[in-house]
């Protein structure tokens, strides 16, 4: 892998590109990645409301193709949206149209301080549209939430705060919470077996029993095997969860140790990956001549642990529907098969429902008292109401599961 060629790449919005590609936008998604939206706001929330108004749009995170929701949104309310993006997708002609529809980059795991400034001068700006994903990745995960990072909060009091410096009234700022949950509309159970059939063939395991033992009969070979390469030897007794946390622990650990990387105790996996991958690409020339074999093994170990960053075991058992099924078998696949994303499955509707927006101005007093205090409870309560919208979704669309 190679260095990057810049460290920051801005948005460089081509209105009649844009404009072009959010007409035609709805019939490229539905055909080429099998996705057709569906809105489901908050019965307090009117599509139109939205319109014109400076918003920060944070929305939950559960596969590679929730851009492409958003930006169908963007297409209906015929609008520019801004998109905070991970820096890895910018080189080549994927990134230069990237930036053409609004994107820029961060690079995760690191006080990208190119990033924050240029976050800060947009949220400044009247009638802009920023989406966020406060997760801090992808989750895998089709009706859960994992909790949020705090920066899209943050960075949002903090640029009402630079307003009201510069002798201006609190501007109006809205953060939205969105919640976004996919159903497949056809039958899903000849992909479902055709899916563990491959990984079975791939691990040279037997197809006994009934989906879900196959399922875990898989997971425990892929579990058993990233154990093996990562020199571990097995705990008598221990569950799945407490394997995975082991592993995902010893992973990091490691790869810490060799790159000389101190982390804090609490800080959350997956920005000790970013920093780790970050470093890896950083120091990549100087890495090399220690050994390309062992440059790999850390690169895989780190993508691992993103990998299963929010598995746990009984996750399709609590809910045995399709989605948590190909959930999990995606993630299998990743790892057996070595794909960063899959092709989609089948035809999905994503069910984007868009809550009651939050106005900052009213919450800029507490925050000059008390800035932590009045961030993490703001952050606590997005997240709140993303998985109470996305409870919401799941209720209303399970009556219409089709296996």
């Amino acid at each position: 892998m190679k260095p990057r060629s810049q460290p920051f790449y801005p948005a460089q919005i081509n209105l009649p590109l844009l404009r072009g590609l959010q007409q035609i936008a709805p019939w490229i998604v539905r055909l080429y990645y099998r996705l057709e939206l569906v809105i489901s706001s908050d019965p307090r929330v009117q599509l139109e409301t939205l319109k014109g108004r400076s918003c920060l749009l944070v929305c939950n995170h559960p596969t590679f193709d929730d851009p492409k929701a958003v930006f169908l949104l963007s297409s209906l309310l015929q609008e520019p949206f801004y998109y905070l993006t991970a820096h890895e997708p910018f080189r080549g002609w994927q990134g230069w149209l990237y930036q053409r529809l609004g994107a820029y980059s961060i690079r995760r795991g690191l006080a990208d301080r190119d990033s924050i400034a240029y976050t800060l001068n947009l949220l400044q700006q009247p009638k802009t549209k920023l989406v966020i994903f406060p997760e801090g990745g992808c989750s895998f995960q089709n009706d859960t939430v994992m909790p949020f990072r705090s920066g899209a909060v943050q960075m949002a009091l903090q640029a009402i705060s630079r307003k009201m410096k510069q002798g201006e009234a609190a501007p109006d700022l809205c953060i939205v919470p969105i919640s976004l949950k996919y159903r497949y509309t056809g039958k899903m159970a000849p992909v479902i077996h055709q899916t563990l059939r491959q990984l079975e063939q791939a691990l040279r395991i037997s197809s006994e029993g009934d989906v879900y033992e196959r399922l875990r009969r898989v997971g425990a070979v892929v579990i058993d095997c990233c154990e093996q390469e990562a020199n571990l030897m097995p705990v008598p007794g221990a569950d799945w969860n407490q394997r995975i946390a082991r592993l995902k622990a010893e992973v990091l650990d490691r790869c810490e140790q060799q790159l000389e990387i101190t982390s804090a105790t609490t800080e959350p996996d997956r920005e000790r990956v970013y920093r780790i991958l970050n470093t890896l690409e950083a120091h990549h020339n100087t890495l090399m001549a220690d050994g390309a074999d062992a440059l790999d093994v850390m690169f895989r170990a780190g993508r691992r642990v993103l990998n299963f960053d929010a598995i746990y075991d009984g996750y399709v058992a609590a809910k045995p529907t399709p989605e948590r099924f190909l959930d999990t078998l995606i993630r299998l696949e990743r790892e057996v098969f070595g794909i960063d994303q899959p092709a989609p499955k089948g035809h999905r509707q994503a069910f984007l429902r868009i809550g009651e927006p939050v106005n900052l101005k009213d919450y800029y007093a507490a925050y000059r008292a008390d800035r932590t205090s009045t961030v993490n409870q703001l952050t606590r309560q997005l997240q709140q109401t993303v998985q109470q919208n996305l409870d919401i979704l799941t209720e209303a669309t399970s009556r219409g599961i089709s296996w």
